[in-house]
């Protein structure tokens, strides 16, 4: 997960919301497919969550940095 979060960080903030954007809309259809059918990788759920809590910790260090060098 740390090598994960170091590529994110690489990213430009508003490649990392998009990114935010594709996974929501994965675990959405993640979650609605557990609704009508049993999931093959009931583990993503968890992934996908942790995935988007680093994108938005990142996103959120990123705007303390710019908040600070003023």
């Amino acid at each position: 997960m740390k090598r994960k979060a170091e590529e994110i960080r690489q990213l430009d903030i508003t490649d990392i919301k998009q990114k935010i954007t594709t996974l929501e809309k994965e675990l959405y259809n993640l979650r609605s497919q557990s609704q009508t059918s049993s999931v093959e990788k009931p583990h993503r759920f968890k992934q996908l969550q942790r995935e988007i809590a680093v994108c938005k910790t990142i996103i959120r260090e990123q705007e303390l940095q710019k908040s600070s060098k003023k």
